[in-house]
């Protein structure tokens, strides 16, 4: 393991007049990680790819890949090999041309360019499309092209900007592993934008979720999605989210705080009569195949989602009691949103840092077990 981390970013922000870019990012990427930037629209992940491929520079703060300070470097001179959502082929070459477009500006010998293509052409499963137009190949095909021409490349760094939002979700699916299987097999690191949280929770070592220009957490896919840093985290990151329910729907108040509990669909059960934390209405039943998803409606809670295994029913309006293990419940303070006590089932992986956005570097938070009420008494409904 490399005492510093491959690629950084130190307190890197961006503004363009008054519209808010990035403001103080920092990330510490270790060499060969897949690290997914997730977030919605506009939270800035896009604009911090950028900053990362130079193709924008930031007002304050550094960038630096492989021990080097790139701030002020060129994108040409980062060693780094980006792939785009709109494939950037060249319409009028074959897909042995487009793969091998910079390795002939580059004047690579031509021996060296053979090499590589074959190379290429096998990890992405390309072989036999070598002379057909982007125009004649299918929107997989291409994106596969584009993957072929950052492995010819050589790079030790690829950035990719929702490399898959173009293509159905089979194709996604596919391709998706692909991506995987080529970043493992070549042990390049990756930085990955997407707002799929599917795409970042299944494809990445670290996540780093982003809102209004700011990291919320960052870490492995199940410290987010068990320890979410933040009421934002918990309701971004799960399908369906994190319920979220005030303390009115609940007993007492955190030793005079306001709270929100959080609770996950797979926690949420149907009990008898009198036996429940909180009634709730029948809304919606969604059958999946291997499981149905059963939403509530509660005027103190929002996302109330019960998942059950295999197909079940309920009427819409029927009124029912919802319980939950104690262990299992998530607390965040009202004012701020910020996690206070909950479960931990997967603890970080000892023998390297993760990275860490503001809101992850304080994640001390209480056991269930040492707050001054139980979350799990009932009340009122």
């Amino acid at each position: 393991m490399n005492a510093s981390p491959f690629l950084s970013l130190d307190g890197v922000s961006k503004r363009w007049n008054d519209q808010l870019g990035v403001e103080d990012i920092n990330l510490s990427v270790p060499e060969g990680d897949f690290v997914a930037l997730l977030g919605p629209s506009g939270c800035g992940k896009s604009t911090t790819l950028r900053l990362i491929a130079g193709l924008e520079t930031p007002d304050q703060g550094a960038v630096s890949i492989g021990g080097a300070d790139v701030t002020a470097s060129p994108a040409s001179k980062r060693n780094l090999s980006m792939v785009f959502q709109s494939y950037a082929l060249f319409p009028h070459l074959d897909v042995a041309e487009n793969i091998l477009f910079g390795l002939k500006v580059r004047r690579t010998p031509r021996p060296e360019q053979k090499v590589k293509l074959a190379r290429a052409l096998k990890m992405t499963g390309l072989e036999g499309l070598e002379q057909r137009k982007p125009g004649e190949i299918s929107g997989g095909q291409r994106q596969r092209v584009a993957l072929a021409r950052a492995i010819v490349a050589g790079h030790p760094l690829c950035l990719m900007d929702e490399p898959l939002s173009n293509l159905d979700a089979k194709l996604r699916h596919s391709v998706r592993r692909d991506i995987k299987r080529i970043q493992r097999e070549l042990g390049m690191t990756v930085l990955y934008v997407t707002h799929d949280q599917t795409e970042a929770m299944s494809m990445a070592d670290i996540v780093v979720l982003m809102k209004d220009g700011r990291i919320e957490q960052a870490g492995r896919p199940a410290e987010l999605y068990n320890e979410p840093a933040s009421t934002f985290v918990a309701s971004f990151v799960g399908s369906p989210p994190m319920a979220l329910i005030e303390a009115e729907a609940l007993p007492r108040l955190a030793d005079g705080r306001s709270v929100i509990f959080g609770v996950r669909p797979e926690d949420l059960s149907i009990v008898e009569p009198g036996e429940g934390a909180l009634k709730a209405t029948v809304t919606e039943c969604e059958y999946m195949g291997a499981e149905t998803f059963l939403s509530f409606a509660h005027p103190n809670a929002n996302g109330l989602t019960v998942r059950i295994a295999g197909e079940a029913t309920r009427p819409a309006g029927e009124t029912v009691e919802l319980s939950f293990p104690k262990d299992r419940l998530h607390v965040f303070d009202r004012e701020t949103g910020r996690r206070i006590a909950g479960t931990a089932q997967n603890p970080p992986a000892t023998g390297r840092k993760s990275p860490r956005g503001p809101i992850a570097e304080e994640r001390d938070t209480e056991t269930l077990d040492e707050l001054p009420f139980d979350p799990t008494d009932r009340g009122t409904p």
